[in-house]
C-alpha cells in the first residue's frame, strides 16, 4: 500500500496542501480529480520527492519515502509520469528509454527495453527517431514506458489525457488498466473526470488543497453533484 498521510505543503510561502491523506492499493487504479489549482500536481511532486513537505508522511508498505530524493523514491518502487509528456527531444526514442533504465544493471537493460516495447509496440519502429519528432500521443507513450522500465510497484500519472486525441486517450487508458491488472497500484491524476472515474476503483476529490471526497468511484458516477460542487467552490476561490 502506498499511503499519503496528513500532507501539508507550502510553495512560495503559501500553503497549497492542507492535511491531504489518501491510499493507493496495489493492483487498483485510484483517481485524484479536481479543478485547476486544487493541488493535484503538488501532490504528485510531493510523492515523487520533488517537493519538500511542511509536515505529513508518505509511506510505501510502512517504509517512509517523504525524506527521499526523487531517484531514491523511484528505486523504492514508485515511478511518476509528470504532466505534459516531456521527453529528451534531441535524443532518440531508444536513448530516452536507456536513460530511464540507467539505474538497472547493464545485463538487465535489453530485457527491460523489450518488456516496455511489448506494452507499446508502436514505438519499436520509432526507436531511432529523435523523440522531438514524435506526436503528442507517442511522447506520452515514451513517458509511460520510461516509468515502467524499472518495473515499479506503483505508478503515478499526472494528466494522462492532456492535449491528446480521443483515440490515443482510449489506447493509453487501456494500457493503464492492463498495468493495474498485473498488480501495479496506479494513482491517476486527471482533469477529465469521466475518464478517471470510468477506469478507477477509488476516487479522491481535491478542493483547494483539501480532500473533499474519498470513496468509491461509482459513488461519484452516481452522484455527480459532489464533484460539481467541488469545482464550483474552486472556481469561486
Amino acid at each position: 500500500m502506498l499511503q499519503v498521510q496528513d500532507l501539508v505543503l507550502h510553495r512560495s510561502g503559501k500553503a497549497v496542501l492542507h492535511g491531504v491523506s489518501l491510499e493507493i492499493p496495489a493492483g487498483q487504479i485510484t483517481a485524484l480529480v479536481g479543478a485547476n489549482g486544487a493541488g493535484k500536481s503538488s501532490t504528485v511532486m510531493a510523492i515523487a520527492g520533488a517537493l519538500p513537505l511542511t509536515s505529513g508522511r508518505i509511506e510505501l508498505s510502512g517504509h517512509a519515502l517523504h525524506r527521499m530524493r526523487p531517484e531514491a523514491v523511484r528505486a523504492a518502487g514508485v515511478a511518476v509520469v509528470p504532466e505534459g509528456h516531456k521527453v529528451l527531444g534531441d535524443l532518440s526514442v531508444r536513448d530516452n528509454l536507456r536513460v530511464a533504465a540507467s539505474a538497472l544493471p547493464a545485463a538487465e537493460v535489453p530485457a527491460a527495453l523489450q518488456r516496455v516495447l511489448a506494452v507499446f509496440p508502436e514505438l519499436e519502429v520509432k526507436l531511432a527517431q529523435p523523440a522531438k519528432s514524435l506526436s503528442g500521443g507517442q511522447k506520452q507513450m515514451v513517458c509511460i514506458a520510461q516509468a515502467l522500465i524499472a518495473a515499479p510497484r506503483y505508478l503515478v500519472i499526472d494528466e494522462l489525457s492532456l492535449g491528446l486525441s480521443p483515440m490515443i486517450v482510449k489506447r493509453l487508458a487501456d494500457v493503464v488498466q492492463q498495468i493495474a491488472a498485473q498488480g501495479v497500484g496506479v494513482l491517476l491524476i486527471e482533469q477529465f473526470t469521466s475518464l478517471a472515474l470510468a477506469i478507477s476503483t477509488q476516487a479522491c476529490v481535491l478542493e483547494r488543497g483539501r480532500i473533499a471526497f474519498n470513496g468509491a468511484s461509482g459513488t461519484l458516477r452516481e452522484r455527480p453533484e459532489i464533484l460539481h460542487s467541488s469545482y464550483l467552490a474552486s472556481a469561486a476561490q
